[in-house]
């Protein structure tokens, strides 16, 4: 049995700022558990491969949900990295941090210190944006981030000329001044390869002698005496084994696992827990609630010109791409295939943003659990057309389906519950069609495919999206933080557990409200912000 001062529990997005930040106090002893293996691999390593990373089962969770009322009673699949990055491993790399007025609500719901304001130099602190610093942007960070402007596909710069075409404001910087508006995402890349959280804080901070992390390591609970927690247990190789605790235990399992380890532990419904032969140790029904997720379709295009299909499609041409990059690492297997988009308004009435664009130059056809692991492009020369929801109103929640730690727990995410976020997605179909006849891209068109432009008939579209509507990836609010546990909250505005000591979350499933746009860097954040909390408490003020 080891003994550290601070455990921190999943090497993700915000576990490995976490266990970097921490480390930096030499006096301060860190293990890090990690329930995946090693990140040295050609699916993390290289930017397009999370392709393969995509139902790849040893760098994923591959999670469903439960059957959807909202999706015509599918299952939504939801990849969770498995693997030291967590999910900054296996993402598309879009970097973007949402909206000012996210964290300002935040704030105005009682979590003190989390307005825009307080995250700003966070957010800084975390990057080096190599367009260079400024008021917003950091330029001495660990996380590199990049606009591939100059590198996008020719058919993603008719997607912006398009956009602009039809009167949407061009934005050089989404995570700038200000988020609305068209233009190319930026990514997290350096030198051709994904700069993941790993990359970044963890494998650096690794030469420390005070920091440890543990692989394959998979959690089994949160040890307490009395309602103070004092180690972890976990199984590793067949073995259960403990790490005590001389001072916290830092959560950073992610939106699923951080709840589905505090329900194990003890924390949760006691209703729930009692049958699953789970003590009690703090009530708090409300560990796994308040879940939520971007969702969003695509309408998918033949194109009379060759797009991105024509590059990783046939084997000759994969091969020259993969030649180009083991020479250069460039190329388009060094960039995401997300690569234009933007933040738009729905309607004049709205004060920001309710839309995410996302425009990927080819089509492709899914992988299949079991039967293909690669997602592979379409054998016509097509592009996507994509929308999803800045802040969805439907709330959901998970639940451990037994006390077995190996089992996956029940997710119901409760799509479109909230009737506003399916008319909200409905309204988005003629703002991507009036994108799509604008001649920058019309003249590249051939026709419509999905769902065809012959389809304009209301129940018609809206059993189209019902039908092809997907998750986007960015679970979130299952360890909702704020003030009163009775108004909601599991953790409070210093991440600490409601009604435990020496426990904290630290991860996107404290969010209270999810955030516009993509989760990885907001996760990072957290994760920065969460240091400097637990530094606070720990040694610069102790």
């Amino acid at each position: 049995m080891a003994t550290t001062d601070v455990v921190v529990v999943g090497a993700g997005s915000a576990g490995c700022v976490v266990a970097a930040r921490l480390s930096e106090e030499r006096q301060l002893g860190v293990t890090v558990l990690e329930a995946g293996g090693s990140d040295l691999s050609l699916w993390v390593r290289m930017p397009i491969g999370y392709g393969g990373a995509f139902f790849h089962p040893k760098l994923n969770w591959r999670y469903y949900t439960e059957p959807e009322e909202g999706l015509g009673g599918r299952k939504a699949y939801w990849p969770r990295g498995k693997v030291v990055g967590g999910s900054s491993s296996i993402n598309a790399m879009v970097y973007i941090r949402g909206q000012a007025r996210d964290y300002d609500r935040w704030a105005e719901a009682g979590n003190t210190g989390w307005s825009y304001a307080d995250v700003l130099p966070c957010f800084r602190r975390l990057e080096t944006n190599l367009a260079g610093g400024d008021a917003w942007r950091g330029d001495r960070g660990p996380i590199t981030v990049r606009t591939i402007a100059a590198e996008a596909h020719p058919v993603s710069h008719a997607f912006v000329a398009a956009c602009e075409s039809a009167g949407l404001a061009r934005n050089p910087d989404f995570n700038g001044r200000d988020q609305e508006g068209v233009g190319f995402y930026q990514i997290t890349t350096r030198g051709g390869l994904r700069c993941s959280a790993a990359t970044a804080y963890l494998h650096p901070a690794l030469r420390r002698p005070n920091l440890d992390l543990v692989t394959e390591a998979a959690v089994t609970r949160v040890l307490f005496e009395g309602r103070r927690a004092v180690g972890v247990e976990y199984r590793r190789g067949g073995r259960l084994c403990r790490v005590m605790a001389r001072r916290e235990v830092i959560l950073c399992a992610g939106a699923i696992g951080s709840p589905q380890i505090l329900q194990l532990s003890g924390i949760g419904d006691p209703a729930k827990l009692a049958p699953l032969g789970i003590e009690t140790v703090a009530a708090s029904p409300n560990v796994g609630r308040n879940l939520q997720d971007h969702v969003g379709f695509d309408l998918v295009f033949e194109a009379r010109v060759p797009t991105l299909n024509a590059t990783l499609g046939p084997l000759l041409a994969r091969s020259v791409a993969a030649l180009r990059y083991v020479l250069t690492r460039g190329g388009p297997l060094s960039l995401s295939v997300n690569q234009a988009g933007g933040f738009v308004r729905g309607d004049e009435g709205r004060t920001r943003p309710n839309l995410q664009l996302y425009f990927s130059p080819l089509s492709y056809t899914r992988a299949v659990p079991g039967k293909r692991r690669l997602t592979k492009p379409d054998t016509f020369q097509g592009f996507n057309l994509g929308i999803s929801n800045c802040h969805p109103k439907s709330r959901g929640w998970l639940h451990i389906r037994s006390s077995d730690p190996e089992a996956a727990p029940e997710i119901h995410p409760l799509y479109f519950s909230a009737p506003d976020d399916l008319t909200e997605l409905l309204g988005s179909i003629p703002l991507l069609r009036t994108i799509a006849a604008q001649p920058p891209l019309a003249s590249i068109i051939r026709r419509e495919l999905a769902p065809g432009a012959e389809v304009v008939d209301p129940d018609a579209l809206e059993a189209f999206v019902r039908r092809t509507t997907t998750s986007v990836y960015h679970p979130c609010g299952t360890c909702a933080m704020g003030p009163d546990p009775d108004g909601g909250a599991v953790v409070d505005p210093r991440l600490r557990v409601h009604g435990v000591e020496r426990l904290r979350v630290a991860d996107a499933s404290i969010m209270p409200a999810i955030t516009a746009g993509n989760l990885n860097a907001p996760s990072l954040m957290i994760g920065e912000r969460a240091s400097d909390l637990i530094l606070a408490d720990l040694v610069r003020f102790a």
